[in-house]
């Protein structure tokens, strides 16, 4: 499905795909795509359409959240785009979803119509009783809806423990993330990986500079040690901008095969800059 998709990407050849990666326990691949901003949107309608064509949520199963087959598709802006631009572009893509491929949206962060559909999870819980911002009222059939979004950059950042825990995993997600009293700018879910045998703390840092990736993996790391259990690596999903993690930082947070490809400046063709999803 990931190749379907990363295909139907590249014909496209004015949008790069800088990034992709797929996990088999959370069934879901993350794709970075950056490029002129009309470029992206037909990159990323092309992925939304073979997303479509190739994944049924009916039979679908995953330990992460989804509400579609195309399940997020957040605009960034970076160098030469404004938030401004990307709510815009927000917009025209949520329109085009529902117009072309017949898939309704929900738009969220800086793109939100409506404010309790600002908070992606509060759309993902939200999903199945509130009618979609643009198309509907019944999601597709087979993909779902998208929930389509303007927002920062935001840092998707696990730690797996040394152990098949889940509740461990639980308590501590419950410890870190914002909405439990946590760690500002976090959310974090308690995942198991049953493929691997372990247990995993899933992050989302959508704010870097408020809680840095060393904060958020010392809290962890301290919340494991409470509960007796080890640490056994960390993961960067996707690419991280050079702000907020170099070799010191991902040598700390034990990040798994790390390098400098993993940070966004270095993967950005000059051509690519104006924006990114």
């Amino acid at each position: 499905m990931t190749a379907a998709i990363a295909a139907a990407i590249a014909t496209n050849g004015r949008a790069a795909m800088l990034d992709h990666s797929f996990d088999p326990d959370h069934n879901r691949s993350v794709i970075t795509i950056a490029g002129p901003p009309d470029a992206v949107l037909e990159a990323a309608l092309a992925a939304a359409a073979a997303a479509r064509d190739s994944i049924d949520l009916r039979r679908h199963h995953g330990v992460h959240p989804r509400i579609g087959a195309l399940d997020v598709l957040p605009f960034v802006p970076l160098e030469g785009a404004s938030m401004a631009d990307c709510v815009r572009l927000a917009g025209r893509a949520a329109e085009r979803l529902w117009r072309e491929l017949g898939i309704p949206a929900y738009l969220y962060e800086s793109a939100a119509r409506r404010p309790e559909c600002r908070n992606l999870s509060d759309v993902r819980r939200l999903a199945g009783s509130i009618p979609p911002d643009v198309g509907g009222p019944a999601h597709h059939l087979t993909a779902g809806a998208t929930a389509v979004g303007a927002r920062p950059f935001l840092i998707a950042f696990n730690v797996n423990l040394a152990a098949d825990d889940v509740e461990a995993a639980r308590t501590i997600a419950a410890a870190v993330r914002e909405s439990s009293g946590g760690l500002p700018r976090v959310k974090a879910l308690g995942l198991r990986l049953a493929s691997r045998g372990i247990a995993q703390v899933s992050m989302n840092l959508t704010d870097f500079t408020v809680t840095p990736v060393a904060t958020a993996y010392d809290r962890i790391a301290a919340e494991a040690a409470d509960l007796g259990v080890e640490i056994l690596e960390s993961e960067l999903i996707g690419l991280a901008p050079r702000a907020a993690i170099d070799e010191a930082v991902a040598l700390h947070c034990r990040i798994a095969r790390w390098d400098a490809t993993r940070i966004l400046e270095n993967r950005i063709p000059p051509a690519a800059s104006a924006t990114h999803l």
